[in-house]
Order: structure tokens, then C-alpha cells, then sequence
């Protein structure tokens, strides 16, 4: 097998077939970015929180599985389990979906997963803070799974030169959804009393939609993406759970071959655990330390997802400029700067609440595109679900301990300042690292042609 044998296929499909195909990927981010925004980002994490409060023991304390853990941490440590489940899956799936070449019906599978978890969240009711825990855990394991797979696509329908333009036109498809289904979430929420409904079933419906908007529009990648034969070497010898982890092994094992691209994954481990806590830990910082009600929250958030759109397109002209690695370090100076400003930002000032969500949304797009296909350049040919695996360990899969320093911050010292404090460090380290990554080098070690500008 030759080294470009992935970029030869990206190109000797029709322009045409390959459009369409690129077309049906963005709607991937399209569907379950809502999940991400509407209950990861919004809603999840306050009611669920207000849940276990109602349920704890005089000195704020619930038990689930007689382990003592204070209401306010519950969340974070729901989010960091959900992470540690994703590793034991993603690298099995990404090794199963590379060595039989059917990465549809795996996407399709781990995809109503989670839709079905995320639905059944309208069922959070009363004192069910365990159940909100546990739907939490695997709705976020099944995304985590899902997008190994769908980002493994990205090599096989987009040459080296077209990739961070579709990565990022990827992202922004994501955003304008959130925002979308964010103004719906917005004019239910806030007018519940006139629909009749009171504030948690509210709550409970918007939870549910992005589990029904998540299922419907995964009908579109799977009607437009096709799968690929598994290149010569890597169809199994047998399809059984023992030779997922054979396959798991021997990807590890190759890996270390590669210490460039291991360097950039390591980089990118410690930023990305960062910016993924602040995505999910942002609307409970806001209402719990900041006293902003849940519309204020919800039009912050709904500006992140205008704006990132905005960001994610015109972080990806720079990176034609300057560079996706110049542009991603640029990126990481200003979630360092948002972070510094967040701890001491006044309670009760939307205004200022707005600035930062501003500030977020404009590099928050951008970051996580030019990541995602700068690393695309770093894959060896025919291992794509593999090294995706690895990355979307990263990505989300090993972002459990940004969640659970946020967690244990705030179970410590009872304050979300400190906690949120914290992750200044994953940008500092995250920045300093991603620095010394000579991408260009990684570029041409796993045999892939080198782009003029990276």
C-alpha cells in the first residue's frame, strides 16, 4: 500500500460524488451539536444540579452507590465518567470500523445510542439525579464513540489542500444548529407559562428535543457518506472482541513509530481538556457563582454559537494565511486570557457575561476545526478510524481530568472561582507543547504530502 493511497482515493472520486459526500459529513455536526449546546452546555448541568440538591442530606451531600458526593460536584464527575467509559470503547471501535471498513453501521449504532439516552432525559424528574447521572454518561460515551468515526471520514472525502476549509465548514454547519434549536429552547423556556407548561417539564422537553433532533438528522450522513473497502493487511482474520483488542494493541504499538504525531496528540490532550470543561462547566459557573437566571444563560450560549460559526470560517482563512498551527496557538493565548477575565468577572452583570461569551464563541469554532485537520495530516494511509480513536480520546475521550479538577476544586473549597481558575493551566501547558510540534515534519513522517501552508 502506497503512502497517498488516502489522498489518491479523496481525489479520483468525481468532484460531484465527492461534494456530496462532504455535504452529508457537515451534517453530522449538524445533528448532534445540539446534544453538545442544549444539554451539555445549557441545561443539563444546572438542573441536574438543582436534582441533587433537592435530594441531598443536611450538609449538601447525596449518596449514589453510598458514595458521598456533593450535590454541586455531581455533574462534573458524571462528565468525567462519561470520558473514562468513552476510552474503554473508542479505540475497539475505531480499530473494528478501519479493519472491516464499515464505519456506517458502527456511526449509525453508537449515534441512537445516544439519542435515545439524551431523550430519555425527559423522564428527570423529581429526585431521579441518578438516572440523569447515568443517561449523561452514556448519551456523552455514545458522542465520543460516534465521532471517532465520523471524523475518520474527513481523509477519505477531502484532499490534504481542501481539508481545514471542510473540517471548519463542518464545525460551522454544528454552530448554526446549536443556535438555532437554542432559539427554540429560548422561546419555550421563557414563555412556559403561556404553553401551560411549568419550568422543569420545560426544561425536561428541551432536554428530549436534542435527543430527537440528534436521531432525525443522522439520516442524512448515513444516506450520503459510503463506506470503503478495508485496504490490503487490514481485514480481520476473525470478527471476534479478542482481535479488537489485537488490533487495539498493534495501533499502539505503531503509534510509538510516530513520535511527532504522538507529540501533537499530547499537545492537543492537554488544550482540548481545557476548552471541553469550559464547555461543559460554563452555565453552571454562570448561574451557580454568578447568579444569572437561565434566559441570560441561554442567550450567552446562543451568542457562542453565532459567533462560532463566524469563528470557525474565519479562523479557517487565517490558517490559509498563516497557518492552522500558527493560528491554533493564537487561540489558545485568548482562552487563557477568557479564563483570567472569567474569575474575576462581577455577580449578577449579563452585560459582562455577554463580552466573554463573545470572546469564546469567536475562537471556540476555530480552535476545534483546525485541530481536527491539522491532525488529519498527521494519519498514516489506511488507519484513519484508528488514529481517530486516538484523537477523539483526546478530544473528549480523555478530557476527564478537566471535569474532575473543576470537580474536586469546587468540592474542596466550596467556590467555582478557584475551580475555574484552574484550567488556566491546560491552555499554559497545552500552548507550550503544541509549540514544539515541527508539524511539518510529523506531516511528511506519516507519509502524507506536506500542504504549502500548515
Amino acid at each position: 500500500m502506497t503512502t497517498d493511497t488516502t489522498v489518491r482515493a479523496a481525489e479520483a472520486v468525481p468532484d460531484a460524488e465527492r461534494r456530496r459526500e462532504q455535504r452529508g459529513w457537515y451534517f453530522y455536526d449538524f445533528a448532534c451539536s445540539v446534544y453538545s449546546t442544549t444539554v451539555l452546555t445549557v441545561f443539563l448541568g444546572p438542573y441536574l444540579t438543582a436534582i441533587a440538591e433537592d435530594a441531598a442530606d443536611a450538609d449538601g451531600f447525596v449518596h449514589p452507590l453510598g458514595v458521598p458526593v456533593r450535590a454541586g460536584s455531581l455533574f462534573a464527575y458524571a462528565v468525567s465518567a462519561s470520558v473514562v467509559l468513552a476510552v474503554v470503547l473508542m479505540p475497539v471501535v475505531g480499530a473494528a470500523a478501519d479493519r472491516t471498513g464499515r464505519k456506517k453501521p458502527l456511526l449509525a449504532a453508537a449515534a441512537y445510542i445516544g439519542a435515545a439516552a439524551t431523550t430519555g432525559m425527559f423522564f428527570l424528574d423529581g429526585h431521579r439525579y441518578l438516572l440523569g447521572a447515568v443517561l449523561l454518561i452514556v448519551a456523552n460515551a455514545a458522542l465520543s464513540v460516534s465521532m471517532v468515526l465520523y471524523n475518520a471520514f474527513l481523509p477519505q472525502i477531502a484532499g490534504p489542500e481542501e481539508r481545514d476549509r471542510v473540517s471548519s465548514r463542518g464545525w460551522a454547519f454544528g454552530y448554526t444548529a446549536g443556535a438555532f434549536v437554542l432559539v427554540l429552547n429560548l422561546v419555550l423556556y421563557s414563555g412556559h407559562d403561556g404553553f401551560g407548561l411549568s419550568e422543569g417539564t420545560a426544561v425536561r422537553i428541551c432536554l428530549a428535543s436534542a435527543g430527537v433532533w440528534w436521531g432525525a438528522f443522522t439520516l442524512v450522513p448515513l444516506r450520503r457518506l459510503r463506506d470503503r473497502r478495508a485496504p490490503a493487511g487490514h481485514v480481520p482474520a476473525d470478527g471476534r472482541v479478542g482481535a479488537g483488542w489485537r488490533q487495539l494493541m498493534a495501533t499502539l504499538r505503531d503509534m510509538r513509530a510516530r513520535p511527532l504525531t504522538l507529540a501533537f496528540l499530547f499537545a492537543y490532550l492537554i488544550y482540548n481538556d481545557g476548552v471541553q470543561t469550559v464547555i461543559s462547566q460554563a452555565s453552571l459557573y454562570g448561574s451557580q457563582e454568578l447568579g444569572l437566571d437561565q434566559n441570560t444563560l441561554i442567550v450567552a450560549v446562543l451568542l457562542v454559537q453565532v459567533l462560532a460559526v463566524a469563528g470557525a470560517l474565519g479562523m479557517g482563512r487565517l490558517a490559509r494565511s498563516y497557518g492552522a498551527k500558527r493560528t491554533v496557538l493564537g487561540s489558545l493565548a485568548v482562552w487563557a486570557l477568557i479564563l483570567g477575565t472569567g474569575y474575576f468577572l462581577p455577580a449578577h452583570s449579563p452585560v459582562l457575561f455577554f463580552l466573554l461569551a463573545a470572546a469564546i464563541g469567536t475562537v471556540l469554532g476555530g480552535s476545534q476545526a483546525l485541530s481536527r485537520s491539522l491532525f488529519s495530516h498527521l494519519v498514516p494511509s489506511g488507519k484513519e478510524a484508528e488514529y481517530f480513536s486516538a484523537y477523539e480520546m483526546s478530544d473528549r475521550g480523555l478530557s476527564w481530568l478537566g471535569p474532575l479538577v473543576f470537580g474536586l476544586a469546587y468540592q474542596l473549597t466550596g467556590s467555582y472561582r478557584d475551580a475555574i481558575i484552574s484550567l488556566v493551566i491546560f491552555f499554559v501547558v497545552g500552548f507550550a507543547l503544541l509549540a514544539r510540534v515541527p508539524v511539518r515534519a510529523a506531516v511528511a513522517a506519516a507519509g502524507n504530502p506536506v500542504p504549502a501552508r500548515i
